[in-house]
């Protein structure tokens, strides 16, 4: 896995994981039964990883479908109507 987020956006990451996982931890102490606040327990870990990590899954589908999109949309440009390839100069 390579880094494909800032040290900022980790450190924001991570500070706002912990944030959601102590507040859902303490919903869950007073009322165990919740899903909800098991779900946002997860979220916060999930977040706190992505900033140790320093890689997001989402970001990281983002930006391959955005190369894939421009890779498909420039090698249609190359090429004309009649399949004939174009002369860039």
């Amino acid at each position: 896995m390579k880094p494909n987020i800032g040290r900022i956006d980790a450190l924001i990451r991570i500070t706002a994981g912990f944030t959601v996982l102590a507040y859902s931890i303490s919903k869950m102490v007073r009322k165990p039964n919740r899903n909800r606040s098991l779900l946002a327990a997860m979220l916060g870990g999930m977040k706190i990883a992505e900033g140790i990590t320093r890689f997001c899954p989402l970001v990281y589908l983002a930006k391959s479908e955005l190369m894939d999109h421009n890779h498909h949309q420039s090698h249609d440009d190359e090429h004309h109507q009649d399949g004939r390839v174009m002369n860039p100069s």
